[in-house]
């Protein structure tokens, strides 16, 4: 049987795909990962990296070790569970989400989730892509599409609403046919990750002059110039900004929680799963509600 410690440093080297990556989260130096990797290797006679300057990728015995070692990884971790009596969330939680959810939603929640339970610790991976889950790359995701292939579990936290927004002391458009010359903001065309991202048909529009793979760049491109879609929570961080030609164009999105579907069994899991999804509702509603009645209430003439 192996060292479980060997094996805690093969997924992390896995999962981060380099030395250096995997070193700060193990508190352990790249060299010395490096040698527990060849330890490993070398007693199971196979090589579980092609290593190169790009980084370590999975051999095919790797990826073998990788799904065993990982389900090995959640049995350990609601065996620590089992009869614990229930308190405070403890211990760390990674969650990945489009930066948009990122930036104006997840640091309230989490920062409110963590007030109530001090030996907690969150981290909010925010990637202008779907975050790979299979890879450990955090422990669930908030999504914009429910994904349709993997062993996950999936639920619909809430629907939110996109609107077309420009600074407010820019000339109102009179309709979207007539945006006048003002540069369109929106998505990088070719890094559009998820469909429900391509707003670019909704508009009409054959290019975008101000363009962005961020949310949060596209807002502060939007306040100094431009036209574009923007979520309605996001709104209340741009005062500048005011909601346009809304009986034109109201789009609805929305967000969804992708867990493992190994990690149902954790109460631990389970129980902030719950409490994010109430906080990213309430959050949602409180700072779309925020939109309507404050400084960035529609302008339609």
């Amino acid at each position: 049987m192996e060292n479980w410690d060997d094996i805690r440093v093969f997924l992390a080297v896995a999962r981060a795909e380099s030395l250096s990556a995997a070193a700060p989260g193990l508190k352990m130096d790249p060299a010395t990962l490096g040698r527990r990797v060849a330890r490993l290797e070398e007693r199971l006679g196979a090589a579980l990296f092609v290593k190169s300057p790009q980084g370590y990728a999975l051999t095919g015995r790797g990826e073998r070790l990788q799904a065993h070692a990982a389900r090995a990884e959640a049995a350990l971790a609601l065996a620590g569970e089992a009869g614990a009596p229930e308190r405070g969330l403890t211990g760390q939680i990674r969650i990945g989400a489009p930066d948009g959810c990122a930036n104006f939603i997840l640091p309230q929640v989490c920062a409110a989730i963590q007030a109530e339970n001090p030996d907690l610790e969150l981290q909010i991976l925010a990637l202008p892509r779907v975050v790979n889950l299979s890879k450990r790359e955090a422990d669930m995701a908030v999504t914009v599409s429910p994904p349709q292939a993997g062993r996950l579990t999936v639920q619909k936290i809430t629907d939110y609403r996109l609107s077309l927004a420009q600074r407010a002391d820019a000339p109102l458009p009179q309709s979207l046919a007539a945006l006048g010359d003002r540069p369109l903001v929106g998505y990088i065309p070719d890094m559009i990750f998820d469909r429900e991202l391509d707003y670019l048909g909704d508009l009409g529009a054959r290019g975008v002059p101000l363009a962005s793979n961020s949310v949060s760049v596209q807002l502060m491109m939007l306040r100094h110039a431009g036209i574009g879609i923007v979520h309605d929570f996001a709104l209340p961080f741009a005062p500048e900004l005011r909601r346009v030609l809304t009986n034109e164009l109201s789009l609805t999105r929305a967000f969804w929680l992708v867990r493992h579907a190994a990690d149902r069994r954790s109460t631990r899991l389970t129980r902030f799963a719950a409490a994010l999804l109430a906080g990213v509702r309430a959050e949602v509603a409180r700072l779309e509600a925020e939109c309507l009645t404050g400084g960035s209430a529609e302008r339609d003439g």
